[in-house]
C-alpha cells in the first residue's frame, strides 16, 4: 500500500452521535417524526445532505430547500461540537498515526461527504493543514454522488497520484465501505467508532477492524517509505 484515504466523520473524528442528534431533530421537523436507528444506519451515514433530505421528505427537493435545511442543520451541529469539548477531538491515537504518515512522507488525504462549511470548520479547529494538503481533500461539492457510489474514493486516489488498488481506506459507514470496494481500493479497514466490532465481521471487503489507530500495522507502508513517494 502506497497511500491512505480517510473518511472523516466517525473515522478521524468520532462525531456520529452529534450528527445523529442533529439529524433526528431535523427529520422530526421535516416529516413529523425522528429517524429510527435503522434509518440512520441505512440512509444517513456517508450520504449527502441532499440524499438525506430527499429520503426524509419522500421526494426530490429543489436546490433552495436543500441549501436552507442543510445550512440550518450543519450550523446546529457545529455549535454542538463546540459545546462538547470533551468529545470534540480527533479519534484515539489519530494524531500519533497522522504524525507517522507525515514523518514518512506517505501520501494521504480525506474523502468526506461533508460539505465545505464543515470541512473548513474541521481544518480550523483540528489544524488539519499540519498533516494534509488541503487542495487534495475531497468533499461534497454538489457534483460528487454520495456513497456508496465509488466516485469519491476514485477522485481521492487520483488526487494522491495513485491507483485505487494502491490505497488503504479507513471507514466506519457501510455505505463508505461499499463505495471503497466499488472503487477498487486495495485495503479497506473498518473502524468501530460507534458500532461494535462484530458489526463489521462479515462485511464484504473489510480486511481489518480496529477501535484505535495504533492497531494499524505500520509495516504495511514499508514499500512506500522506501520509495519516498
Amino acid at each position: 500500500m502506497r497511500g491512505i484515504i480517510f473518511d472523516f466523520n466517525g473515522t478521524l473524528f468520532w462525531d456520529s452521535q452529534l450528527h445523529l442528534d442533529a439529524w433526528r431533530e431535523y427529520s422530526e421537523k421535516l416529516r413529523g417524526k425522528p429517524f429510527s436507528d435503522d434509518e440512520m444506519l441505512k440512509y444517513m451515514f456517508g450520504r449527502t445532505n441532499e440524499d438525506i433530505i430527499e429520503y426524509a421528505i419522500g421526494k426530490k427537493p429543489d436546490a433552495k430547500l436543500v441549501k436552507k435545511l442543510a445550512e440550518e442543520k450543519e450550523a446546529y451541529y457545529r455549535n454542538m461540537c463546540l459545546q462538547n469539548p470533551e468529545e470534540f477531538k480527533l479519534a484515539p491515537n489519530a494524531v500519533e498515526f497522522l504524525d507517522f504518515l507525515k514523518e514518512n512522507n506517505i501520501p494521504r488525504t480525506i474523502a468526506t461527504m461533508s460539505e465545505w462549511c464543515n470541512v473548513e470548520f474541521y481544518i480550523k479547529e483540528f489544524n488539519l493543514a499540519k498533516w494534509f494538503d488541503l487542495d487534495k481533500i475531497v468533499y461534497s461539492n454538489g457534483k460528487i454522488p454520495g456513497k456508496p457510489a465509488p466516485d469519491i474514493y476514485q477522485i481521492a486516489a487520483k488526487n494522491l497520484g495513485l491507483n485505487p488498488c494502491e490505497c488503504i481506506v479507513i471507514e466506519d459507514a457501510l455505505s463508505g465501505i461499499e463505495a471503497a470496494e466499488k472503487a477498487g481500493i486495495g485495503n479497506i479497514i473498518a473502524i468501530a467508532s460507534r458500532e461494535p466490532v462484530v458489526f463489521y465481521k462479515d462485511v464484504k471487503g473489510v480486511s481489518q477492524i480496529i477501535t484505535d489507530f495504533n492497531q494499524i500495522d505500520k509495516s504495511i507502508f514499508e514499500i512506500c517509505k522506501a520509495g519516498q513517494v
